[in-house]
């Protein structure tokens, strides 16, 4: 049976990006918007572990909180704007097993869940696939990049990327022939939007073009789709 996590989240397309993504890793996830009607949600459904936003229509996480804790054993993972020393002390007070201020990272939040699971007795975490339960390595004629390892080769040669280089290159090698926006990638990566202004992405993306030898002028292994977004392709690798 897979862990059950109830998402708390008024915010309609941040709670649905954040189901699907944990829906991708194993999870089975129920979305509830208003805070006055968590509390009953919570002790009805008796889910394995409740992320709990603060700011709520109806009543704030804080009471929801403060409302369960005695009744409910699960986990309460409290997944917030408002990143205060004083709200995160007074989360914790009222019973929250964690905290994380918005925004979060997919890879970071997913973590921090399967951490706080794994510490649950009786609850165990999706077993460990990679992020979406699909192979950690992937190969794409001489170009190969593990996830496990966090390495990436081209032939022979081990190319040398930072950490955001990697974990973007991975997000565009593991959806290969599918465009991804800026947003998309974002998202993924960071847990914001674009905002029209964000430039970090590009300049990741044409810091890959030139260790991957990819051609800046005529780029065919990290494809620019106008007006859409990023496209990695499946051939051009040999």
């Amino acid at each position: 049976m897979k862990t059950r996590i109830l998402l708390v989240e008024d915010d309609d397309r941040l709670a649905k990006l954040t189901a699907e993504y944990l829906q991708k890793n194993d999870f089975d996830v129920a979305i509830e918007a208003r805070g006055d009607t968590a509390e009953t949600r919570i002790l009805n459904d008796n889910p394995d572990l409740v992320i709990l936003d603060i700011m709520l229509p109806g009543k704030d996480g804080f009471e929801v909180c403060r409302a369960v804790r005695d009744k409910y054993q699960g986990v309460i993972l409290m997944l917030t704007a408002r990143d205060e020393d004083l709200d995160q002390i007074l989360g914790l007070e009222l019973g929250a097993d964690d905290y994380l201020a918005k925004p979060v990272q997919p890879r970071l939040l997913l973590a921090r869940i399967k951490a706080l699971l794994r510490r649950t007795p009786g609850i165990a975490p999706p077993e460990e696939h990679g992020e979406s339960g699909d192979s950690t390595e992937l190969s794409f004629g001489n170009f190969r990049i593990s996830q496990a390892t966090r390495s990436t080769h081209l032939g022979e040669e081990v190319i040398d990327l930072t950490t955001a280089e990697f974990d973007l290159l991975w997000l565009l090698a593991k959806h290969a022939g599918n465009i991804l926006s800026r947003d998309d990638l974002l998202q993924q990566l960071r847990g914001i939007g674009f905002d029209g202004l964000d430039r970090s992405i590009d300049a990741r993306i044409s810091r890959l073009r030139r260790k991957l030898g990819d051609d800046p002028e005529n780029p065919t292994r990290i494809k620019t789709v106008r007006g859409k977004g990023y496209l990695f392709s499946k051939h051009d690798w040999q």
